[in-house]
């Protein structure tokens, strides 16, 4: 199974809850899913701190360093799951391995020139990786926090000036929804939220479907069953 890492140089583009809507929907379609949090900060690690999840279904890795990276990613891929890694936000060493490290690199990048010139450094370091070491890295920018409201005209604008640029850019953006924010306070997975209490909860869940049903063709995973039961999940106080 593949080994996914999410990376852009600029700090809130939205690699963690990118990173969160790919674990989620993936552990509700019974993939074993390993994440490592590499970012500092750990809002991964807090948010899995607060869930329920058996690690047989999800497990998190924290504490890495560019000394331990390599063994770390070649223990979780024996789990026989989908890796994913959530990197910081700076141009490091472990960037650079985690990169190399990768099946597949999404760039998450917000219509804003700061997020473009995070991904721009990204782009750059796979571009020196296959020049310089002859390693092509599959890689796709993630059009992300995209205003729900925002027109079918601007949207393509914003991708085609990527792809006449010849940036790889997935077809699904992710939208800005309120469930993305709120299982950061509330643990377990996007599917387990209560729709009473979180609005156009049914649209978060289709586009982070639409989301993961394209990452899982670029990568040519076959499709698995989703689990018809609630994970059981506890609340942060």
């Amino acid at each position: 199974m593949p080994v996914f890492t999410f990376a852009n140089t600029k700090g809130g583009a939205g690699k963690t809850t990118a990173v969160m809507i790919l674990a989620c929907e993936l552990v509700r379609r019974n993939y074993p899913v390993t994440i490592i949090d590499a970012d500092p900060r750990g809002w991964i690690s807090r948010w899995y701190d607060m869930s329920d999840l058996p690690a047989e279904r999800l497990d998190v890795i924290y504490d890495v360093t560019e000394d331990t990276i390599e063994a770390i990613v070649a223990e979780a891929r024996q789990r026989d799951g989908i890796v994913i890694i959530d990197l910081p936000s700076i141009h490091d060493a472990l960037l650079a391995k985690s990169v190399g490290l990768a099946d597949h690199v999404f760039i998450p990048v917000q219509g804003c020139a700061m997020d473009a010139a995070g991904g721009a450094d990204i782009l750059d370091l796979l571009h020196e990786l296959e020049l310089g070491c002859g390693i092509h890295i599959p890689h796709s920018v993630v059009l992300n926090r995209v205003n729900a409201a925002v027109t079918t005209r601007a949207l393509q604008a914003a991708r085609s000036f990527l792809i006449d640029r010849h940036v790889p850019v997935m077809e699904t953006p992710l939208t800005e929804r309120a469930a993305y924010r709120d299982i950061f306070d509330r643990g377990g997975l996007l599917h387990d939220l209560d729709p009473a209490q979180v609005s156009n909860l049914a649209k978060a869940l289709e586009n982070g479907g639409r989301f993961v049903d394209e990452i899982l063709t670029l990568a040519a995973i076959p499709s698995r069953s989703a689990t018809s039961e609630r994970m059981p999940q506890q609340h942060a106080a």
